[in-house]
């Protein structure tokens, strides 16, 4: 509950109530709500105790329940006065009625137009007026809006109106705060009119439409606000021209309040009028695009901004699914689904062109399934980045030296060699295998030397050489064929103030190589096409599983970018060599794959950690993620078996039999029999992907190229 006399609560600010934000809220909205069906389910329960109950709510709720009113249909209890009885309440406020009735007059048309109700009451809660319609009110019985009803605590319960009278002060109640259940959905104003002895003449109310959802925490300020104001201001009104009917002597000065009154009127009623504007138009920003999806995909709405980005007229958004647009590796619906709010980078495809865009995910999870009902994407230009939204571009780092797990005693070596470099501001290279967690280092020691900067990961091997350039340095607009008009900026520019990640550093052209060691000595970059500096200041991790120092005598990599590069050389060992972190490690992906799906975790037999141990794991540690995520699903029992991991795994730790009677020597006979093994582990892998090469690609711990050049040299057919 919202009043104007409550320490902490609000104050009076030139006459209009100024209200509390934090109990606008939807967390409050929300709690409320909860636990009023355990009040009204419990007649132990005590609302008085709940922390998110106002006393004076509380304490009407316990009367209106001790007094039997329905809270599912008030009608039930509610009574009206006889027509003998209304003929004289209305004759005795006839004054109030006609001067009420025309100060309303300058809102009503809105009033019609936005669902609202309004009505006066007279100070024992009997109806004498009303404006608005009930065709936007089907959830409340009609009575409400009746003219005689005695709408007391007696019959309706705790409601604005009653609080208002029974405190002499303005009130106003967030929807769960009614008693009544049809009541729950709207949000009520009351203010009281008061006499020029300070007596509590009448009260005007004013209701919101039910809300079909709870509105997000902004929308519930400003309706609060301006509502509350609204009837406020129009009370101080009523009562001033109440006083002019009796006081001619003031009438001048008296005249001066009511056009003052007037004119806060008329800001307030248009301020209402944009409230419901903003609610009832999503399409509010002006260059950015709205749309609004489904748990499907399938879009329900799009703004003319969203329908010009995608290309679409008005006539061809009607069965359309926001997955047509995206790339076949997007995790946008995944994100929806979680509940994150995030901004990504995303690739567009738009008939036969693609575009970048920034998308901003804000899903609305059902309170009651805890499940995504739909989601509203924002979509705008990413040169329009903000700093906020370019920390949440390309990658998220999510992970620090806490996170990364090891027993094994020279892993543990690298990761404090890590720890220390991560304070320097140097640049830092990371080498290791694939899938040895290169990216993770990258992570943590960006969160111990930048954590509120942005993290910008580039992986140069799955990237076009076409396109490098202009994704590290960016472009102006114009400078090619396909280019946005307006350019787009490149990773290092929005890594400022943060790290710029380089995986495969390795795979970089070599003429693209000149350029970005400029930038790593100038601190400064020019976009493609442009004619501009522009300075950066970020830190930089490069990762490769290459030998550059032999690249470099092979001129193959840059000498003097090599050496700018590895000033702080960081060496990540293979999962090979370390040890028992297989087991460790093996054990921790069971628990999290299970964990995450609510599933009960499997025990890892002895023969199997055995024949895990044993195996050398060329991909390393994605490879045994994946392995694991395997073993889970093809477990019975409760017990992973040595025959629930993968066939590459037992096939290559499975004693191999040699005639002996060959005469090819020991070493020849070893790699023959190996790549007999690698053959079987692809054949196995493509069987289990259903011949899909990403998947088994990733199985293997291999990269697609990898494993398409090997496809080639086995033959094999898929």
């Amino acid at each position: 509950m919202t009043d104007t006399n409550t320490s902490g609560t609000s104050t009076i600010q030139g006459g209009i109530p100024t209200i509390n934000k934090e109990l606008l809220s939807q967390e409050r909205w929300q709690a409320i709500l909860r636990y009023k069906q355990e009040f009204l389910q419990n007649a132990a329960e005590d609302p008085l105790k709940h922390p998110y109950m106002d006393q004076e709510v509380a304490a009407s709720w316990i009367r209106s329940r001790n007094r039997g009113v329905n809270p599912y249909y008030p009608a039930t209890t509610a009574t009206k006065v006889s027509l003998e009885q209304l003929s004289e309440i209305l004759q005795a406020n006839h004054t109030l009625i006609e001067v009420t009735k025309s100060l309303s007059l300058s809102f009503k048309e809105m009033i019609l137009a936005c669902g609202y109700i309004f009505y006066l009451l007279d100070n024992n809660g009997v109806i004498l007026f009303h404006e608005g319609s009930l065709e936007s009110f089907t959830s409340l019985p009609e009575y409400c809006s009746r003219t005689g009803i005695i709408a007391n605590e007696d019959s309706e319960g705790t409601t604005a109106h009653e609080l208002c009278l029974r405190l002499k002060r303005p009130v106003q109640l967030l929807g769960p705060e009614h008693y009544c259940v049809a009541f729950q959905n709207s949000i009520a104003s009351a203010a009281p009119i008061k006499n020029e002895n300070d007596e509590i003449k009448a009260a005007l109310v004013l209701v919101s439409q039910p809300l079909l959802n709870t509105p997000d925490e902004d929308t519930l300020r400003r309706m609060g606000m301006y509502s509350l104001g609204l009837v406020t201001s129009l009370a101080t009104s009523i009562e001033t021209q109440l006083a002019l009917n009796k006081t001619t002597d003031t009438l001048n000065e008296a005249n001066e309040k009511v056009e003052s009154f007037n004119r806060q009127l008329q800001i307030t009623r248009d301020k209402l009028i944009s409230v419901h504007s903003t609610l009832n138009a999503t399409s509010a920003f002006i260059d950015e695009g709205i749309v609004i999806i489904d748990q499907s995909g399938q879009i329900l709405h799009i703004n003319p901004a969203g329908m010009h980005m995608l290309k679409l007229r008005p006539e061809e958004t009607n069965n359309r699914n926001i997955n047509e647009f995206l790339e076949g590796n997007s995790c946008l619906i995944g994100l929806a689904k979680k509940g994150e709010n995030v901004t990504i980078e995303e690739w567009l495809s738009v008939g036969t062109d693609r575009y970048s865009y920034l998308v901003t995910v804000r899903p609305i999870i059902n309170p009651d399934t805890q499940e995504l009902d739909a989601a509203v994407l924002k979509i705008s230009s990413s040169e329009k980045l903000t700093p906020a939204q370019s920390k949440k571009i390309g990658s998220l780092a999510t992970y620090t030296f806490e996170d990364i797990i090891s027993e094994n005693k020279e892993f543990k070596k690298s990761m404090a060699l890590a720890r220390r470099f991560a304070s320097s501001p140097e640049n830092s290279l990371i080498i290791g295998e694939s899938g040895t967690g290169k990216e993770l280092y990258a992570q943590a020691i960006h969160n111990v030397y930048r954590p509120q900067g942005p993290f910008m990961a580039v992986n140069c091997a799955a990237m076009p050489r076409e396109l490098i350039e202009s994704e590290l340095f960016g472009y102006e607009g114009g400078s090619f064929t396909g280019a946005e008009r307006s350019g787009r900026p490149g990773k290092i520019e929005l890594a400022h103030g943060g790290t710029l990640f380089l995986d495969e550093i390795g795979d970089m052209p070599l003429e693209l190589q000149s350029v970005l060691l400029r930038s790593l000595e100038d601190k400064q970059i020019m976009r493609v096409g442009g004619s501009r500096y522009k300075k950066v200041d970020f830190r930089l991790v490069a990762a490769t599983n290459k030998n550059l120092y032999k690249m470099v005598k092979e001129n193959l990599f840059r000498e003097d970018l090599y050496f700018r590069l590895s000033v702080l050389t960081i060496n990540i060992p293979p999962l090979r060599d370390r040890g028992n972190d297989i087991v460790v490690l093996s054990q921790y992906f069971v628990e999290s794959y299970c964990r995450k799906y609510g599933w009960k975790t499997p025990q890892i037999s002895p023969a199997a950690q055995k024949k895990i141990s044993e195996y050398g794991w060329p991909g390393n540690v994605r490879q045994l993620q994946n392995a694991m995520i395997y073993a889970v699903n093809t477990a019975q029992d409760g017990l992973i078996k040595p025959e629930n991991l993968p066939n590459y795994i037992i096939l290559e730790t499975c004693p191999v039999k040699v005639d002996k009677t060959t005469t090819i020597n020991g070493n020849v006979g070893e790699m023959l029999c190996l790549e007999n093994l690698e053959k079987a582990a692809i054949e196995t892998a493509l069987s289990h992907s259903n011949n899909c090469v990403p998947v088994a690609a990733e199985m293997l711990g291999i990269s697609r190229s990898t494993l398409y050049r090997k496809l080639k040299d086995y033959n094999i057919e898929y």
